[in-house]
Protein backbone atom coordinates (compact mmCIF):
# COMPACT_ATOMS: atom_id res chain seq x y z
CA UNK A 1 0.00 0.00 0.00
CA UNK A 2 1.37 3.43 -1.14
CA UNK A 3 1.53 6.24 1.55
CA UNK A 4 -0.75 8.16 -1.13
CA UNK A 5 -3.30 5.48 -0.28
CA UNK A 6 -3.50 7.19 3.52
CA UNK A 7 -5.09 10.64 3.74
CA UNK A 8 -3.37 13.42 5.38
CA UNK A 9 -6.47 13.46 7.79
CA UNK A 10 -5.25 10.09 8.53
CA UNK A 11 -1.71 10.58 8.87
CA UNK A 12 -2.12 13.87 10.86
CA UNK A 13 -4.78 12.02 13.33
CA UNK A 14 -2.13 9.28 13.42
CA UNK A 15 0.33 11.39 14.35
CA UNK A 16 -1.40 12.61 16.94
CA UNK A 17 -2.36 9.49 18.25
CA UNK A 18 1.10 8.86 18.62
CA UNK A 19 2.06 11.61 20.92
CA UNK A 20 -1.20 10.98 23.07
CA UNK A 21 1.12 7.56 23.43
CA UNK A 22 3.94 8.96 23.90
CA UNK A 23 2.52 10.75 26.67
CA UNK A 24 0.57 8.18 28.39
CA UNK A 25 4.22 5.69 28.58
CA UNK A 26 6.01 8.57 30.36
CA UNK A 27 3.23 8.74 32.63
CA UNK A 28 2.04 5.36 33.22
CA UNK A 29 5.19 3.39 32.60
CA UNK A 30 8.13 5.68 33.57
CA UNK A 31 6.21 6.95 36.29
CA UNK A 32 3.70 4.67 37.76
CA UNK A 33 5.22 1.54 36.98
CA UNK A 34 8.68 2.36 36.43
CA UNK A 35 8.22 4.91 39.74
CA UNK A 36 10.87 7.37 38.08
CA UNK A 37 10.52 10.95 38.79
CA UNK A 38 10.27 13.51 36.13
CA UNK A 39 12.87 16.31 36.42
CA UNK A 40 12.04 19.59 35.01
CA UNK A 41 12.85 18.86 31.50
CA UNK A 42 11.71 15.59 31.07
CA UNK A 43 8.32 17.59 31.99
CA UNK A 44 9.46 20.34 29.41
CA UNK A 45 9.85 17.84 26.78
CA UNK A 46 6.45 16.32 27.30
CA UNK A 47 5.14 20.38 27.02
CA UNK A 48 6.72 20.14 23.60
CA UNK A 49 5.29 16.74 22.65
CA UNK A 50 1.65 17.70 23.67
CA UNK A 51 2.24 21.05 21.59
CA UNK A 52 3.09 19.16 18.32
CA UNK A 53 0.13 16.69 19.30
CA UNK A 54 -2.54 19.40 19.44
CA UNK A 55 -0.99 21.03 15.85
CA UNK A 56 -1.32 17.72 14.76
CA UNK A 57 -5.00 16.99 16.07
CA UNK A 58 -5.95 20.48 14.37
CA UNK A 59 -4.43 19.73 11.25
CA UNK A 60 -6.20 16.75 11.24
CA UNK A 61 -9.77 18.07 12.34
CA UNK A 62 -9.46 20.93 10.07
CA UNK A 63 -8.02 18.85 6.93
CA UNK A 64 -7.17 21.92 5.16
CA UNK A 65 -5.62 22.01 1.58
CA UNK A 66 -1.90 22.44 0.23
CA UNK A 67 -1.25 25.94 2.30
CA UNK A 68 -3.26 25.05 4.75
CA UNK A 69 -0.72 21.82 5.57
CA UNK A 70 1.96 23.73 4.95
CA UNK A 71 0.75 26.53 7.66
CA UNK A 72 0.31 23.47 10.14
CA UNK A 73 3.57 22.29 9.60
CA UNK A 74 5.29 25.32 10.14
CA UNK A 75 3.29 26.22 13.23
CA UNK A 76 3.77 22.66 14.56
CA UNK A 77 7.74 23.15 14.06
CA UNK A 78 8.10 25.52 17.13
CA UNK A 79 7.00 22.79 20.09
CA UNK A 80 8.60 19.78 18.06
CA UNK A 81 11.91 21.96 17.75
CA UNK A 82 11.73 23.39 21.72
CA UNK A 83 11.08 19.40 22.86
CA UNK A 84 14.04 18.45 20.57
CA UNK A 85 16.29 21.29 21.87
CA UNK A 86 15.24 20.45 25.08
CA UNK A 87 16.21 16.54 24.97
CA UNK A 88 19.36 17.01 23.32
CA UNK A 89 20.26 19.66 26.45
CA UNK A 90 19.37 16.74 28.65
CA UNK A 91 21.32 14.04 26.63
CA UNK A 92 24.37 16.90 26.75
CA UNK A 93 23.99 17.31 30.76
CA UNK A 94 23.58 13.39 30.81
CA UNK A 95 26.69 12.90 29.39
CA UNK A 96 28.70 15.62 31.51
CA UNK A 97 31.93 14.51 33.66
CA UNK A 98 30.76 13.68 37.18
CA UNK A 99 32.22 17.35 38.60
CA UNK A 100 30.32 19.64 35.87
CA UNK A 101 27.06 18.53 36.93
CA UNK A 102 25.30 21.28 38.35
CA UNK A 103 23.55 20.64 41.40
CA UNK A 104 20.12 19.69 42.51
CA UNK A 105 17.82 21.83 42.62
CA UNK A 106 14.12 22.98 43.36
CA UNK A 107 11.37 20.72 41.79
CA UNK A 108 9.64 22.71 38.80
CA UNK A 109 6.23 23.35 40.78
CA UNK A 110 8.23 25.33 43.51
CA UNK A 111 10.17 27.41 40.83
CA UNK A 112 6.78 28.17 38.97
CA UNK A 113 5.28 29.42 42.18
CA UNK A 114 8.57 31.30 43.61
CA UNK A 115 10.72 32.10 40.82
CA UNK A 116 10.35 34.73 38.24
CA UNK A 117 9.22 33.38 34.75
CA UNK A 118 12.10 34.14 32.92
CA UNK A 119 14.27 33.17 35.50
CA UNK A 120 12.63 29.51 35.96
CA UNK A 121 13.54 29.16 32.34
CA UNK A 122 16.75 29.61 32.14
CA UNK A 123 17.43 27.51 35.75
CA UNK A 124 15.42 24.84 34.32
CA UNK A 125 17.70 24.57 30.78
CA UNK A 126 20.63 24.99 33.44
CA UNK A 127 19.92 21.65 34.31
CA UNK A 128 20.49 19.65 37.94
CA UNK A 129 21.58 16.81 39.21
CA UNK A 130 18.71 15.27 38.53
CA UNK A 131 18.58 15.39 35.24
CA UNK A 132 21.85 13.91 34.85
CA UNK A 133 20.91 10.88 36.34
CA UNK A 134 20.19 7.41 33.74
CA UNK A 135 17.55 6.16 35.58
CA UNK A 136 16.56 3.37 32.27
CA UNK A 137 17.93 2.55 28.62
CA UNK A 138 16.83 1.08 25.84
CA UNK A 139 19.62 -0.57 22.86
CA UNK A 140 22.35 2.51 24.77
CA UNK A 141 19.72 5.43 24.22
CA UNK A 142 18.29 6.78 27.70
CA UNK A 143 14.75 8.37 28.20
CA UNK A 144 15.92 11.56 26.35
CA UNK A 145 17.67 9.67 23.73
CA UNK A 146 14.36 8.31 22.73
CA UNK A 147 12.70 11.48 22.94
CA UNK A 148 14.64 12.52 20.99
CA UNK A 149 14.61 10.31 18.43
CA UNK A 150 10.53 10.59 18.65
CA UNK A 151 10.93 14.42 18.31
CA UNK A 152 13.09 13.70 14.61
CA UNK A 153 10.69 11.80 13.24
CA UNK A 154 7.81 14.36 14.19
CA UNK A 155 10.11 17.07 12.32
CA UNK A 156 10.46 15.21 9.40
CA UNK A 157 7.04 14.68 9.06
CA UNK A 158 6.53 17.94 9.35
CA UNK A 159 9.15 18.84 7.11
CA UNK A 160 7.86 16.63 4.59
CA UNK A 161 4.30 18.62 4.94
CA UNK A 162 5.84 21.53 4.92
CA UNK A 163 7.90 20.89 2.34
CA UNK A 164 5.53 18.83 -0.55
CA UNK A 165 2.25 20.40 1.16
CA UNK A 166 0.18 18.30 -1.83
CA UNK A 167 2.25 15.10 -1.48
CA UNK A 168 -0.32 13.33 0.47
CA UNK A 169 -3.83 13.13 -0.47
CA UNK A 170 -5.56 15.81 1.87
CA UNK A 171 -9.36 15.78 0.35
CA UNK A 172 -9.74 19.24 -0.08
CA UNK A 173 -8.15 21.70 -2.80
CA UNK A 174 -6.89 25.03 -2.68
Amino acid sequence: MAINAFSLRTLNLFAFLSTVLGILIAIYYFQGYLGLTACPLCIFQRVGLMGAGLIFLLAGLHNPGSTGIRIYALIGLLPSLFGAGIAYRHIMIQNMPEGEVPACGPDLAYMMEAFPFQKMITTVLRGSGECADVQWSLLGLTIPGWVLVTFVVVILFQLLQLWKGNFFKSGKTE
